[in-house]
């Protein structure tokens, strides 16, 4: 039959945040002859995630069959057909995303749409679960077009019960209730190219500050791995703060971007380097792990 009734754009998941389009092409057009790549980077903890589109189905089906479960950059990918524009997940990194923790196991993403739905129209909802038991993380997040609306469902439904639980509620992103708290928090957006050249390239190591309760290396491997292999993981609960050390400056630089001025948790927290010491930068390989990683480049409020 002819290709054009067949489907050939891909939907590609789980990806890490180091993942470039210019990467995926390069990976799937060893495949076959792709027609676009268009990546979807979300300002939630959800991953990023692209579409493919081939010029012919056949190659579309063998990238398929030869991608999905593979890993790029430590992280295993999901590829699906995406079969219609209207199967392919929205773009909501525009929309105001509402954090909800503190579910009850049993609790699903329909649970959740559900019991926010009567405050206004939700773009996107889900409940996070663990990708090896598939089991709920025991929190998601909750998508409205309407800033509003956001902020009156985090104003209502913050210690409802829902199921066995009262829930907790926050903002889930860099968009405060109020610029001003924006400023206060230094929740500000943080550019890549800023971040990067502010210490030394052999300096791997984020400082991740602001976690009130419920800090555990657990959590803070959850919340970095996605943007690179973790060398170590030092946790301090009773200060509310960790450091966090990578396999490559770039790496964790990505993650000081991504992750500063977002919510763990319902925790707003705040990234930025953790100083290596002098030794580290002239010989990193003769330096032991963590070494003067306490002493921070400034003092938190």
């Amino acid at each position: 039959m002819d290709d054009e009734s067949h489907p050939r754009t891909l939907y590609v998941g789980n990806l890490s945040r180091d993942v470039t389009e210019i990467l995926i092409l390069q990976l799937f057009t060893q495949i076959g002859s792709c027609k676009s790549c268009k990546m979807i980077t979300e300002h939630t903890s959800n991953d990023p995630y692209c579409f493919v589109e081939f010029f012919e189905h056949r190659d579309a089906a063998a990238a398929l069959a030869a991608m999905n479960g593979r890993k790029i950059l430590g992280k295993e990918v999901k590829v699906n057909w995406a079969t219609t524009p209207s199967s392919q997940k929205k773009d909501t990194s525009n929309h105001f995303h509402v954090f909800v923790g503190d579910l009850s196991p049993e609790i699903t993403t329909e649970d959740v749409k559900a019991a926010f739905a009567p405050f206004g129209k939700i773009s996107d909802a889900r409940v996070v679960k663990d990708m090896t038991t598939g089991k709920s993380k025991g929190y998601g997040f909750v998508s409205f077009y309407n800033k509003l609306d956001a902020e009156n469902a985090i104003v209502n439904m913050g210690g409802q019960w829902l199921g066995g639980r009262q829930i907790r509620t926050n903002w889930a992103t860099r968009k405060p209730p109020a610029p001003k708290s924006a400023q206060d928090n230094g929740s500000k957006h943080l550019r890549f190219d800023d971040v990067v050249t502010q210490s030394s390239p052999q300096n791997c190591t984020v400082y991740c500050g602001g976690i009130q309760s419920g800090l555990s290396e657990h959590l803070m491997h959850q919340t970095f791995s996605p943007f690179g292999q973790i060398m170590e993981i030092r946790v301090f609960p009773e200060k509310g703060y960790s450091f966090i050390r990578f396999s490559s400056h770039d790496s964790a630089a990505h993650a000081i971007v991504s992750v500063n001025g977002t919510a763990i948790e319902g925790h707003i927290v705040k990234c930025f380097w953790g100083k290596e010491s002098p030794d580290m930068a002239k010989n990193p390989q003769q330096v032991g792990p963590f070494v003067a990683v306490f002493v921070i480049l400034f003092v938190p409020d």
